[in-house]
């Protein structure tokens, strides 16, 4: 739960700093004034990121998902480890033979060992890979559904920004602005619980 938090965190991050890089980097557009500007205000709503993993009904799929997702990491490490200790089974069963081995054997059997360790770490890796690319589709989904309702509910709010609130990326909010409880709503009517 607290990596699906700090990755859904670090996704809006960077999706800020692009939005800030691509607002103020493209000085050849001029676009027409939209009416906050026009007015001169200038509105940044949020949303408290707790409130909506724990009221949101649709994130329990989610974590559902998660769970899963953790369930096979476990029996692919447990894959693992039986291919470790096969690895260092054949490993002891050469070196008790080590010192009845033909100068070709042993060759034979350093390069057996050296495929068999190449094997182990490819299959680490693909399964770390694995996992990965199934943590940040799940993150990337709900993320998703939250942007996809977050154009919906600002067709008329005319917020400039809308960011998630964590008590390590903000230091001061004014409640005025706190559209969780909007958005919670509006995500459980869009998205209805899955089971």
């Amino acid at each position: 739960m607290k990596n699906f938090t700090i990755g859904l965190n670090a996704a809006l991050v960077i999706a800020v700093a692009v939005l800030f890089y691509l607002q103020f980097s493209n000085k050849k557009t001029v676009a027409a004034p939209s009416a906050n500007a026009a007015s001169g205000s200038f509105r940044i709503a949020y949303f408290v990121e707790d409130s909506l993993q724990s009221d949101y009904a649709g994130f329990d799929y989610y974590v559902q998902k998660l769970k899963e997702v953790a369930i096979n990491d476990e029996k692919l490490r447990s894959e693992m480890i039986a291919k470790k200790n096969q690895f260092d089974a054949k490993l002891r069963e050469y070196q008790a033979k080590g010192q009845t081995m033909t100068q070709m054997e042993a060759a034979k059997a350093n390069q057996d060992l050296e495929q068999r360790q190449k094997q182990l770490q490819a299959d680490a890796q693909q399964m770390n890979e694995q996992s990965q690319s199934e943590n940040l589709k799940i993150v990337l989904d709900v993320k998703k559904k939250i942007e996809d309702y977050l154009k919906e509910y600002n067709i008329n709010k005319t917020y400039a920004f809308i960011m998630s609130s964590s008590a390590s990326s903000m230091y001061y909010k004014d409640s005025t602005y706190d559209i969780t409880k909007d958005l919670i709503k509006g995500l459980n009517e869009k998205y209805p619980k899955k089971k």
